[in-house]
């Protein structure tokens, strides 16, 4: 493998859909390297099954997404980042069309599903349940064909480099433990989510948090906390990962039963199993905290919908089941809800300008509000896309007004490889997980996140330094946790994903506003 550069004129951290679309504008400008702390292909955009929306279709209208996602947000949708989203999306399909995605179509005619809370079909898959895993294909494909771009896999990025009060290069510590700085005009973080920060999750193991702890660190905005997305489906089979079934299974006609076998969405929302999904996911478990089962879980059922079909639309799905001993075309499929993806993050404008000098965010990491308090089905592609694709043009922009840094001296690391310390991570990162789900959950009290702050700080001085990627990750988890128990506990209401039993109603006098949580405490704007 090649040395890795010293400095280059542009650094993406992460390669799932919003790093590698930033990374292809990108090239046009300058040295542009992809930095991943697992393979490439390891990202969330790899495993997001359901699809991408976009109103491309004849019977759709752009407006009709906007209030879609609108009305999904929850009364804190920033419009003016939903209407870039919703109008700037077909384009970014296109394209996508153009480099060669494989989207499904009937004979020459893309095909659209719908999900829940769309009012129209508008979900475009390819493979069937493999959308996500396509357009990352295909964008890798593109990035590779263009010479500025280079990749680097198994660099952790530890934290951000700063000079003068302004970012501008990345601390990495490599799989072997050695410690570099590279320096750069301008750092994108597109990290993903933050699903590992709880027990149970769809999200890949790359998912703890590293863009937004990072950021914070730092000293940038982060926004939005508090709206964790729980997905109310995830595959529950003993001692086996979470694994996501897909929204778009109830959009086919699935229907969710109880332990006892009796359906129960229509007692708590009107559309029934297409309700919002943080309504589904409360509805599951409060069905889960009611049952006389010793490990309760509840059902989604697709027993009556026509076999073929199923295994064609799904086959991953399908297969991934078949593979824990679940038919899903004959057997009712265990499920309980998990943590799956955070509406919050670095707080970024509509051009992924972060509120520090030379620091960007794009995708999941990011925080436009454009998702609210409750993110619309298949709009996290979308994001990825668009936001990407802004927070590359003006990466380039800015540019032109910067003098690039000073190549940084590489240092070796005193505990190179797997230091002693990363065994020994792996009980706090269990306790921190745990505390969240059970604490800090899809229903929350005052007293349960006050308990999970109190709990969370007296973990922070028994964590190791960050010598490796896992004690980095734990550093990083430890700090998402508290950054979200500490949202939650200043929201005193409840709002989309953010629900409290002891403030079970929005409180739009107060609280129709954004959160942003510093080192001082929370504030809303």
């Amino acid at each position: 493998m090649e040395k890795l550069l010293t400095q280059v004129d542009f650094i993406v951290v992460g390669a799932g859909v919003a790093g590698l679309r930033a990374a292809i504008t990108l090239a046009e400008a300058g040295q542009v390297l992809v930095l991943t702390k697992q393979g490439i292909t390891e990202s969330a955009t790899q495993y997001a099954q359901g699809g991408i929306a976009v109103a491309l279709s004849d019977e759709d209208e752009i407006s009709l997404h906007l209030q879609d996602t609108i009305n999904a947000g929850d009364g804190i949708v920033n419009v003016d980042a939903a209407h870039v989203l919703v109008e700037e999306g077909p384009d970014r399909i296109q394209e996508l069309i153009d480099w060669g995605t494989q989207f499904d179509r009937s004979g020459t005619r893309l095909t659209f599903t719908r999900e829940a809370a769309h009012s129209r079909d508008r979900i475009l898959h390819a493979h069937g349940d493999s959308t996500g895993r396509e357009i990352g294909r295909a964008l890798h494909a593109k990035a590779t064909t263009l010479k500025n771009v280079t990749f680097s896999e198994y660099e952790f990025t530890a934290g951000l480099h700063m000079e003068a009060g302004r970012v501008c290069g990345v601390k990495l510590i490599s799989s072997k433990g050695e410690m570099q700085t590279v320096t750069a005009s301008a750092i994108l973080l597109a990290t993903g989510g933050a699903g590992h920060v709880y027990s149970n999750t769809t999200n890949p193991a790359v998912a703890t948090a590293d863009g937004v702890a990072m950021a914070f660190r730092a000293g940038a905005e982060i926004s939005d906390m508090e709206f964790m997305q729980f997905h109310p489906t995830a595959l529950y089979v003993k001692n086996a990962p979470r694994f996501l079934l897909s929204e778009a299974l109830r959009g086919e006609g699935a229907v969710l039963r109880n332990a006892e076998l009796h359906r129960f969405m229509s007692k708590y929302h009107e559309a029934g199993e297409l309700a919002p999904r943080d309504v589904v996911a409360r509805a599951i478990a409060h069905e889960l905290e009611i049952s006389r089962a010793k490990d309760p879980v509840v059902y989604l059922d697709l027993t009556h919908l026509k076999e073929s079909h199923i295994r064609t639309r799904f086959p991953r799905i399908y297969q991934t089941c078949l593979d824990q001993n679940v038919d899903i075309t004959v057997d009712m499929v265990p499920i309980r809800p998990a943590a799956h993806y955070l509406m919050g993050g670095v707080r970024t404008d509509l051009h992924g300008r972060s509120s520090l000098s030379g620091l960007y965010a794009a995708g999941e990491t990011a925080c436009t509000g454009v998702h609210g308090a409750n993110r619309l089905a298949s709009n996290s592609l979308l994001e990825g896309l668009v936001f990407g694709a802004r927070a590359g043009l003006m990466m380039r922009h800015d540019k032109k007004e910067v003098q690039p840094p000073p190549p940084a001296q590489t240092q070796q690391s005193s505990q190179p490889g797997m230091s002693p310390a990363t065994s020994k991570v792996e009980p706090f990162i269990q306790e921190i997980q745990q505390l969240m789900w059970s604490k800090v959950g899809i229903v929350r009290t005052r007293l349960g996140m006050t308990e999970a702050v109190q709990s969370l700080q007296s973990i922070a001085d028994k964590l190791p330094p960050p010598t490796s990627r896992r004690t980095g990750e734990a550093r990083n988890i430890h700090t998402a946790a508290l950054l979200i128990a500490r949202s939650a506990l200043a929201r005193l209401e409840s709002r989309g994903a953010h629900y409290r039993t002891d403030y079970p109603a929005h409180d739009d006098a107060k609280l129709k506003k954004h959160s942003i949580v510093s080192e001082k405490g929370v504030k809303f704007v």
